[in-house]
């Protein structure tokens, strides 16, 4: 399979796009004049939010207000992840592709029916993940936006071919704050705004931060340079992941252990290897911190400026640790969105223990340079850390 830039590709990604595309839940039904209201409500809560996390977390930048902020529905989320992925994952087709050369013409064969398979599987993932996401900033959006088709009645934003932009984006997905929002009974208004603070505080860490971005793009590109590309040993590594799988009916699926098989880990668990493991570390660090930090910035402006904030926290909350059902709980572990989860309970108590103990402007040091940023040890010990870089 080729690309657009005629270079071999691993996955067919238009195959990918076209496959979640089709696969991925409409979204809650909602009328015209509501959704647009609810589209233009998002628009006017992420320009607000930028202020509130600003005066909040005491971090500024001029850089903001060049990232693009876009309302999107379920299809355009789709597109832009991959737009994403095929930037990122680039060295690694590279290389992948160098190996088919060498292999002749029946692993080119079987590489192009290879990237078919992948784009189907990819695009499922991300047809249940589109579902999924309420928003998220793209740190590694490409420099050119994929075309897409004009969305119902011109209802989200469609990125075109040939925009150029600076490294990030900020995407908000409509239909899956609509659906939660009703699913919590919550305020629309305040649940909104709360969603916008914290995806707005992921820009401000990446636009506040200039070295961030391309720290965590070295790690990753570390991490995918370690990469087996052996078909044969990464498919055996995949069927160790699917076959410790919990299904319902079969032997250890119980939620929270009991007898039987303990928890599969996730596909990321059984794919590394043992360099990859410290890279990931790190990175699980990084995100720990990333993520924490946004939750504990939503709530700590939220008092004062969404007043429901208190019932919206502990719905979400309630929402997130119990998943929705046997089979998504699978899932979500399968994919590592367990550790996700983990990621936004261990980076919030980090943050609160740090800030605790120096204040906000004590914590700030931890955006200094890349030695400052905790370790996964230190993402669970605060003192340790403020003992190291503050003294």
């Amino acid at each position: 399979m080729t690309s657009a830039s005629g270079g071999a590709e691993m996955v067919d990604w238009d195959l990918a796009v076209a496959t979640a595309t089709r696969l991925a839940r409409p979204g809650p039904r909602i009328g015209r004049d509501e959704a647009r209201a609810a589209v233009a409500e998002l628009r006017r809560h992420a320009a607000e939010a930028e202020r509130h996390v600003r005066e909040y977390t005491r971090m500024g930048s001029t850089a903001v207000a060049g990232t693009p902020v876009l309302v999107v529905d379920r299809p355009g989320w789709v597109r832009a992840n991959v737009a994403g992925f095929r930037t990122v994952v680039r060295p690694l087709t590279e290389k992948l592709a160098a190996r088919r050369q060498g292999g002749g013409g029946g692993a080119a064969a079987a590489g192009s029916a290879g990237a078919k398979a992948t784009g189907v599987e990819v695009g499922v993932v991300l047809a249940f993940l589109s579902a999924k996401v309420l928003g998220q900033y793209e740190t590694f959006a490409p420099a050119e936006l994929p075309s897409a088709p004009d969305s119902p009645e011109g209802l989200f934003d469609q990125p075109r071919r040939g925009l150029a932009v600076p490294p990030g984006r900020l995407l908000l997905v409509a239909p899956n704050i609509v659906q939660v929002e009703r699913e919590l009974d919550v305020a629309p208004h305040d649940f909104r705004l709360w969603v916008c603070l914290h995806e707005e505080t992921h820009r401000t860490q990446f636009t506040a931060v200039p070295w961030l971005r391309d720290h965590i793009q070295s790690e990753v590109q570390e991490f995918l340079a370690q990469t087996d590309v052996d078909p044969a040993a990464f498919l055996e590594r995949l069927r160790e992941a699917f076959g410790g799988l919990p299904l319902p009916g079969r032997s250890g699926a119980r939620r929270g252990g009991g007898e039987g098989r303990e928890a599969a880990p996730s596909v990321t668990d059984l794919v590394q290897t043992p360099a990859q493991r410290e890279i990931l570390a790190r990175l699980t660090a990084v995100m720990s911190l990333l993520e924490g930090h946004a939750d504990v910035v939503m709530d700590g402006v939220g008092p004062a400026v969404v007043p429901s904030v208190a019932e919206i926290r502990e719905k979400f909350q309630r929402r997130r640790d119990r998943g929705s059902g046997r089979l998504d709980l699978a899932l979500r572990r399968l994919l590592g969105m367990d550790a996700k989860l983990r990621q936004y309970q261990d980076g919030a108590v980090f943050v609160r223990g740090v800030v605790d103990r120096v204040g906000m402007d004590g914590f700030n040091r931890v955006w200094t340079s890349p030695n400052t940023l905790p370790t996964k040890e230190e993402v669970h010990d605060p003192a340790s850390w403020v003992s190291r870089v503050i003294g």
